[in-house]
């Protein structure tokens, strides 16, 4: 074939090789007035029908589109009109928009790679950048971008916040120039379960993400420091566990766990370093799987509020509750500062019993301490970590 069966030129081009059930079609372009078309490998006779049905149809046609569409999926011979080219070019522009979208998330994961950041981090203001994207923001655009995460109305102040301080770091890497928005979320108090419903929740979930929870639980560690632990950071003789990998600001420390906790860690399978091999992101997800499972099975929708923080929230107001010493508390938890332990101690006085405004709570970690509360009219009650615990009533002389 050399011309175009719609304007007759002879600025042709092949767009391709397609095959069919009656055999091997070749695709044309038409250079001068866009019009697609094939040409089947049957006779000449059926080729020629096949283009002068095509050719005698108004190029404008109102019923040009289906007719040829028949022709198309009927004869695998025909032609396609402008309007499906410029539907073809539309879908190419989208996919060339995305992958340049996606290779903008690869520099900036990069980026954050090289000025120090560390995975948990990256992976998350990673999605949040896509998140913003998603919602019609230009990137390159800081205030268009702006003007997209202040419209967003299912996004709290919490939100916003977090989807700024991403995008602040894009616009570093970017070297673009922007007035950064202030986003002040609401201080709220964190949800408290019960201790049954949160043995509820491990002891429905998989054998990884119950001795995941379980050490949650016990140690009050943050999920992005239990995730990091390698086999090397659990003494299982001393029963002791190292968090080498802090996260938020807060000090590597050495806390008790249990034996019950051992015996489960001991039957994962030691398949590299790391107790678990996998990321903290797909652990959260995994989790969320099962939550949202159980919560349907206990036909109780608290469980779907507990997190990994919630339980390390938990683990500071009942361990206050034990010992009322707050610097103990921030000792376990890794606080730099006892103004975020002071939370524990106000959480502690709504949900609880009033122990400390009957009694005086003291504790000892040696001999010599025990001998002494013991010798002032203390009586001991309950040990926590190997910490030993004593009260006395206030109104004693």
């Amino acid at each position: 074939m050399s011309c175009c069966p719609s304007c007759n030129s002879q600025r042709i081009w092949k767009d391709g090789v397609r095959q069919t059930g009656e055999g091997e079609v070749q695709r044309y372009l038409c250079r001068e007035c866009g019009y697609r078309f094939s040409e089947s490998s049957l006779s000449s006779s059926k080729v020629f029908r096949a283009e002068r049905r095509v050719h005698r149809m108004p190029i404008n046609s109102a019923v040009s589109l289906p007719f040829r569409c028949r022709i198309g999926a009927t004869h695998t011979t025909g032609a396609k009109n402008l309007v499906g080219v410029e539907h073809e070019n539309q879908m190419a522009a989208g996919a060339t928009k995305q992958a340049e979208i996606k290779g903008k998330l690869i520099e900036f994961m990069w980026y954050m790679k090289k000025q120090g950041y560390r995975e948990g981090a990256i992976i998350s203001y990673t999605d949040r950048i896509k998140h913003i994207h998603r919602k019609g923001a230009i990137l390159s655009d800081p205030e268009h971008t702006k003007i997209t995460i202040a419209g967003v109305k299912t996004w709290c102040d919490g939100s916003k916040k977090c989807m700024v301080d991403a995008y602040d770091v894009y616009v570093k890497m970017e070297g673009l120039q922007w007035d950064k928005p202030r986003y002040n979320p609401r201080s709220s108090l964190p949800f408290i379960p019960t201790e049954k419903e949160i043995d509820q929740l491990i002891g429905g979930c998989g054998l990884k993400i119950h001795v995941f929870l379980q050490g949650l639980k016990e140690t009050g560690a943050g999920g992005g420091e239990l995730i990091n632990i390698k086999w090397i950071d659990i003494d299982f003789g001393r029963k002791k566990l190292t968090i080498n990998h802090p996260t938020k600001g807060h000090n590597p420390r050495i806390l008790n766990v249990s034996d019950e906790w051992l015996r489960m860690v001991s039957k994962l399978p030691r398949t590299s370093e790391r107790v678990w091999s996998t990321r903290y992101d797909l652990q959260s997800a995994n989790f969320r799987k099962q939550r949202k499972r159980l919560a349907r099975e206990y036909n109780n929708p608290r469980l779907r509020k507990i997190s990994f923080r919630t339980l390390r929230h938990w683990k500071g107001t009942t361990l206050y509750h034990k010992t009322h010493d707050p610097y103990y508390v921030k000792k376990v938890l890794g606080h730099k500062k006892l103004t975020s332990t002071e939370i524990y101690i106000h959480l502690e006085e709504k949900l609880f019993d009033q122990l400390g405004s009957e009694f005086i709570v003291r504790r000892a970690v040696s001999v010599k301490g025990i001998m002494a509360l013991a010798a002032t009219g203390f009586e001991k009650f309950d040990v926590v970590n190997g910490i030993h615990l004593y009260k006395k009533p206030k109104n004693t002389q």
